[in-house]
């Protein structure tokens, strides 16, 4: 009689386990609702003085128009999660790279928050990121791509949807051309 009853408690178990796998789950949380807000734009003579966006934001557009002497605009966004601000906690500036043949791209997970020239495409470029926190919280960026090509001395880039940008290449001296990296503002969760 006890492996009967052994037989059927466990019968039962795996009855259960088969129905509690079988029922569909719980709808999940949903999705957090990130906005990217420009907030603040600046026309710099970069070859003169280095640029880094203002407290709690980061790069999401950069024009610029002529040679190196021309004048450069950046444009730096809040990040809202859920309608709170992110924090941007900003690092060092990176090591000098030739300008003419730049690449730079920032550390996973971390956005490009000020850039420093120096000189013509014979000169260097520094670039500066930050880790980016929301409720105490790493701020992801995912989906990494890089743009099309654009003429350095005619152009506007400016990030999409929940992107930020995070990195930079170029090629030749201002009639060359510059690529931008960027990626998506996600949290985990």
């Amino acid at each position: 009689m006890r492996k009967k009853a052994l037989s059927t408690a466990a019968a039962a178990l795996t009855a259960m386990a088969a129905m509690s796998a079988a029922a569909p789950a719980p709808a999940s949380a949903a999705p957090v609702r990130i906005e990217i807000v420009t907030a603040h734009s600046e026309t710099v003579r970069e070859w003169i003085d280095p640029f880094t966006c203002p407290t709690n934001m980061v790069l999401t557009a950069r024009a610029h128009y002529g040679d190196e002497n021309a004048p450069t605009t950046y444009s730096c966004s809040f990040i809202l999660i859920e309608g709170e601000q992110a924090r941007v906690y900003i690092g060092d500036w990176t090591a000098r790279q030739k300008e003419s043949k730049s690449d730079f791209s920032a550390p996973d997970h971390q956005a490009v928050v000020g850039r420093w020239h120096e000189g013509d495409e014979n000169g260097y470029t520094r670039y500066r990121t930050a880790t980016l926190y929301w409720r105490g919280q790493r701020v992801l960026l995912t989906s990494g791509d890089i743009s099309g090509a654009y003429r350095e001395s005619n152009h506007t880039w400016q990030a999409q949807g929940t992107g930020v940008m995070t990195g930079r290449k170029h090629s030749g001296d201002e009639n060359g051309n510059t690529w931008y990296r960027f990626a998506n503002v996600t949290v985990a969760g």
